[in-house]
């Protein structure tokens, strides 16, 4: 365990109109917990082999893309288009089927996706294998802007 960050934002930007503002943009909790867990870790997401995230909807996975740093903003729909989520690609995402393809275990997401990753570090994940994998992140979110994120490493 290289990592383990949570943090609630009551005013992230995005998470309601009190945020919002012309001149100042706060950090969504995301955002606040991946940094906070790529400096603890000395991993940044560049580093990164694998990531399984809060896709508990289609859209969240491509925001979410953003604000753990895996791309600038405005820039996770190319992402995906690009096929570099996909496993072979730059960053394989959910490469388990996501929560989606759960139902969204409410209570035991983090853990699914600890479990996850660390069949992927030890080269025990079958067909979904990232080929030598040696770091990863897991990220959740749950109401009122709470987040997590823990970074795995080899």
């Amino acid at each position: 365990v290289a990592a383990v960050c949570t943090g609630v934002s009551q005013y992230g930007t995005s998470q309601s109109d009190i945020g919002r503002s012309p001149k100042i943009q706060n950090p969504e909790a995301s955002t606040v917990v991946a940094n906070q867990a790529y400096e603890i870790s000395g991993i940044g997401p560049e580093d990164l082999d694998l990531v399984e995230l809060q896709d508990t909807d289609s859209a969240s996975e491509i925001i979410f893309y953003e604000e753990l740093g895996l791309c600038k903003p405005g820039e996770g729909g190319r992402l995906l288009d690009e096929g570099r989520t996909e496993i072979g690609g730059d960053i394989p995402v959910s490469v388990s089927g996501g929560l989606l393809s759960k139902g969204e275990p409410t209570g035991a997401s983090a853990l699914g996706q600890v479990v996850e990753v660390t069949w992927h570090l030890r080269g025990e994940a079958g067909p979904r294998q990232v080929p030598g994998a040696k770091a990863g992140l897991c990220h959740v979110t749950g109401a009122g802007g709470n987040a997590a994120a823990t970074i795995l490493r080899k």
